[in-house]
């Protein structure tokens, strides 16, 4: 055999064995880190545009499948048909929507709207299958367990520039912004970091932290307890930039189940003190400094808590000159944007109260086909008795939700059509922040079974097989994984956050890492004991 032949066969030997792991990998950085510039309107006038990320998916996909049929990769994994069912369960919400509760026009615009939505569940769930066919051995697992590090540093970074040193943000919080704007952080803006938003990037936080936490108290090499403790606080402060309380609550949830798995495995004198250290360390934190306490104080019923090192929290260089504020939405607002509130009765113009999580009483600049008027903002009974941003939910968000799964409590009333006002309305965003209720109001009761009794089940193969798994990273990363699920839960209470874009597929990622652990891993394992 020639040297080409056998440099050609050995190219194709590795590509076999591991090109889907570097582009596992490749993932795991670069979905976090590249900010959410879009490529091109796959719908006119929709906020979700085309992205790059999206191009490399079904590039990547492209390649799995090849490799799927030449019998190189295994294509099957145990959430295989849960999966499934969800997805067809999906598609028949569909079909009922458009033919049974007939929620939506049957035209291009409304049923492609649906559609995309649909697709890019779909496009989520491929990198499951990706990244648990990418795991071959030990290595590979190693090497994305240490890169999911690499990019939380590289998120954290970035975090800080944006508040302290005016990075540039790039925000998808409304469908003008997310055409690509280069925005600048305000005073009191919090802190996205590389994400659309900042409930994103706490969610995202929040999975990492806890991951982070269990591999620090496992391993005991000193430079990678080391790296891992510094990358731990960096984010953590970083989460506290990102002012979600309930990323916070989810956090705290997060470590407790983390704690409480380690009390079985490593008994209770090793897991309470740690969990006590730990909860001490970032209660004292999140109280004490920047807009969290703040926000905290509403909910505790306190006038204001205490706050110390406020210097830590404001920029350390002068603004840009093409300075635009993040949250100058009044620039470019159309009607659709702004959520409706019920006006405050007696409510005047000028000193009049505002809800405690708004600093600035800014009017609105509406523009219509009509031209552009100002108009007063009102807020709703709600708003101030709750802050802005509970009031939108309990005021417009959730009701839809509710009443898009009364509608059809089995298949719900279909993808991207429960936050519409009207029948014919097109809606240029959706997000219904109670991902529960937006599971119930999309495809109903079989929807919300499907998906969440497969995160169900993911959470019982890893407890089940957790005695099985003997390498001290890898148990410390599926312990994490574990307790990250319990925590994004309880997020999802607030944000919709298995729908948000880079929290998904990092979420659907780490879940294929993590059934390639217990199986592929734990099988090889047992082979090689034989």
């Amino acid at each position: 055999m020639s040297k080409r032949k056998k440099s050609t066969k050995k190219l194709l030997t590795w590509f076999d064995n591991h090109f889907l792991a570097v582009l596992a990998g490749f993932f795991l950085l670069f979905i976090p880190l590249y900010p959410k510039w879009p490529l091109f309107d796959i719908i006119p006038g929709y906020i979700v545009r085309v992205r790059l990320e999206d191009l490399l998916v079904a590039i990547t996909v492209v390649i799995w499948s090849i490799q799927a049929l030449r019998k190189k990769v295994e294509w099957k994994n145990p959430l295989f048909y849960l999966i499934a069912a969800y997805l067809i369960v999906g598609f028949l919400s569909t079909l009922s929507a458009m033919f049974i509760t007939k929620s939506l026009p049957l035209n291009a615009l409304h049923v492609g709207k649906m559609y995309l939505h649909y697709a890019r569940r779909i496009e989520y769930f491929s990198l499951l299958f990706i990244f648990y066919s990418a795991i071959k051995t030990k290595i590979h697992a190693k090497y994305l367990i240490a890169t999911l590090v690499i990019a939380m540093i590289g998120v954290t970074l970035y975090g800080y520039g944006q508040k302290y040193l005016y990075f540039p943000v790039y925000s998808t919080m409304n469908r003008e912004f997310a055409k690509g704007w280069k925005l600048y952080l305000t005073e009191h803006a919090r802190v996205p970091s590389t994400f659309g938003g900042h409930y994103d990037l706490a969610a995202y936080t929040m999975i990492s932290l806890t991951i982070l936490l269990s591999l620090f108290f496992i391993i005991k090499d000193r430079w990678a307890k080391l790296i891992l403790g510094l990358t731990f606080v960096g984010a953590f402060w970083l989460l506290i930039l990102s002012a979600s309380r309930t990323s916070f609550l989810a956090y705290l949830l997060a470590i407790t189940v983390l704690m409480f798995i380690y009390l079985f495995v490593k008994g209770w004198k090793w897991a309470i003190p740690r969990w006590l250290g730990v909860m001490v360390f970032s209660l004292f934190i999140a109280l004490s400094f920047g807009d969290l306490s703040e926000r905290f104080s509403q909910i505790l019923g306190l006038d204001k808590v205490r706050q110390f090192g406020q210097g830590l929290l404001k920029p350390a260089v002068d603004r840009p000159n093409d300075y635009i504020g993040i949250d100058d939405i009044s620039l470019v607002t159309t009607p659709s944007d702004t959520p409706p509130v019920p006006q405050k009765p007696g409510g005047g113009e000028g000193g009049k109260q505002l809800p405690a999580d708004v600093y600035e009483d800014i009017p609105l600049t509406i523009v219509d086909k009509d031209g552009a008027r100002v108009v007063s903002r009102t807020y709703s009974e709600n708003a101030y008795k709750y802050g802005l941003s509970a009031a939108i939910r309990f005021d417009a968000l959730w009701p839809r939700a509710i009443a898009g799964f009364q509608q059809n409590p089995l298949l719900g009333y279909g993808y991207a059509n429960i936050t519409k006002e009207s029948w014919g309305q097109f809606t240029e965003a959706e997000s219904t922040d109670n991902d529960f209720l937006r599971a119930l109001g999309e495809t109903g009761l079989l929807g919300f079974l499907t998906f969440y009794g497969t995160i169900g089940f993911v959470i019982y193969l890893s407890l089940k097989n957790l005695k099985k798994i003997k390498e001290p990273l890898f148990l410390a990363f599926t312990v994490g994984m574990v307790a990250a699920i319990f925590g994004l839960l309880l997020n999802a209470t607030y944000i919709d956050v298995f729908e948000a874009s880079k929290v998904a597929f990092t979420f659907w990622s780490l879940v294929g890492l993590l059934l390639a652990i217990i199986f592929t891993l734990s099988k090889k394992s047992k082979k090689s004991t034989k």
